[in-house]
């Protein structure tokens, strides 16, 4: 069994990245407070935090009846199977990483007295922190691949796009071969799927003897989805999965947005990740940040995904979903989640405009004004899925959005 074992890893998140989770836009300068908060934030974690990674090679892969089989565990994650297949990956790592409790107990009593400005910052410097971390896990991954002549593609986890949380408890299990592995830092799933402590995230990394086929695939390219710097192995620049699209005809002129088209090219540069697949299909993730409109005004991020047909069909959207984004807190302070949690998560999953028609029809789609950051009401999220596909339809008919130097 290969293991690859970190109990007290150096950090360094980048300030993009901190900057990003805190909610600004890309190259926005922050005040003066903001930027004392944030390096308070990054002081303490490198005094009090204790990091640590662990990961370990899968004995036995599986990809068969619809789900993958990780030494003898199945998974239904559609989107971690096609990865696999696509690549032809022949075994997986299993990682594990976590921030450790010491910055969400800090936060937690920094709440109670009434700090939440120092609250918010700590808790997006350790959700940071994981990303740091797994994007570690990653590069070491990578360090061994390399002297093996194999590849690492990028990581799936529970909570991700078609992978149900719900199977977080199972792959912590398997992680830990049902106990047989200590894990250098404290770690537990709870019956929902959450982890505790909540900084921490587990991951699953594929291995492939086909480099061509990384290279040839955008989906695949791990370095386009890793933002750690200075890395030795990197094949491509970092680009958050953005790849120049094909040149597409002009919009219509009478294409009506209901948004002012220099924000629709803000968001698509910031905000929007889409991918090309081989068959000509694509799928677009948008990241949405707002405020509950209570609870003074706490940031939430969702993640939105849309799997969207062929350019010669026109476009058809054939999947959405939309989802809280990984290691967000916010959204258990609406209201609404405080209320009734279960029917609220629910509305959210079920509601899909526009599924099976022409993404050029949310032109046409008249929906009601309703601004707030949240999602407890449907008008509100009937805006922000507005916002989303108008983003996406404004991105397609201009590719120059996407520079490959991003």
């Amino acid at each position: 069994m290969i293991e690859f074992v970190q109990s007290s890893p150096a950090v360094d998140v980048a300030p993009a990245e901190y900057h990003r989770l805190l909610g600004y836009p890309r190259d926005a300068v922050i005040g003066e407070r903001s930027s004392e908060l944030a390096d308070w934030a990054r002081e303490w974690y490198r005094s009090h935090g204790r990091p640590w990674i662990y990961a370990r090679r899968a004995a036995g892969l599986t990809i068969a009846d619809g789900s993958v089989e990780i030494d003898g565990v199945a998974f239904s994650s559609s989107r971690l199977r096609t990865a696999l297949q696509q690549a032809e990956a022949h075994t997986v790592f299993l990682a594990a990483a976590g921030a450790g409790p010491e910055a969400e107990e800090e936060a937690q009593r920094l709440w109670r007295d009434d700090k939440p400005d120092e609250y918010f910052f700590l808790e997006m410097f350790a959700s940071a922190v994981v990303e740091n971390l797994i994007a570690m896990a990653g590069a070491g991954l990578c360090a061994w691949a390399d002297g093996e002549r194999l590849a690492v593609l990028p990581h799936h986890s529970p909570g991700y796009s078609q992978w149900d949380v719900a199977e977080q408890g199972r792959l912590l299990r398997l992680i830990r071969r049902d106990g047989a592995v200590v894990l250098p830092g404290a770690l537990e799933a709870l019956d929902s799927g959450a982890l505790r402590p909540k900084k921490s995230q587990l991951a699953v990394f594929g291995i492939t003897r086909h480099l061509d086929r990384v290279e040839r695939l955008v989906d695949l390219v791990p370095c386009q989805q890793c933002s750690l710097s200075n890395c030795q192995y990197r094949r491509t620049p970092y680009l958050r999965a953005r790849p120049r699209l094909e040149q597409e005809s002009p919009a219509p002129q009478s294409a009506a947005y209901s948004v002012n088209v220099k924000a629709l090219g803000r968001w698509a540069a910031e905000r929007l990740v889409l991918e090309t697949r081989e068959d000509g299909t694509l799928h677009a993730r948008f990241r949405y940040d707002g405020t509950t409109c209570t609870n003074m005004g706490r940031a939430l991020a969702f993640d939105y995904d849309v799997d969207l047909g062929t350019r010669q069909d026109g476009y058809p959207i054939r999947g959405q979903s939309c989802t809280p984004a990984p290691g967000d807190t916010g959204h258990a302070s609406m209201c609404q989640y405080i209320t009734d949690a279960p029917g609220l998560m629910a509305a959210i999953g079920r509601e899909k405009p526009l599924a099976g028609r022409p993404l050029a029809e949310v032109l046409g789609w008249h929906r009601s004004e309703a601004a707030a950051g949240c999602y407890c009401e449907a008008a509100s999220r009937d805006h922000k899925w507005g916002l989303v596909l108008e983003t996406i339809h404004y991105a397609l008919h201009h590719p120059e959005t996407y520079a490959t130097d991003r």
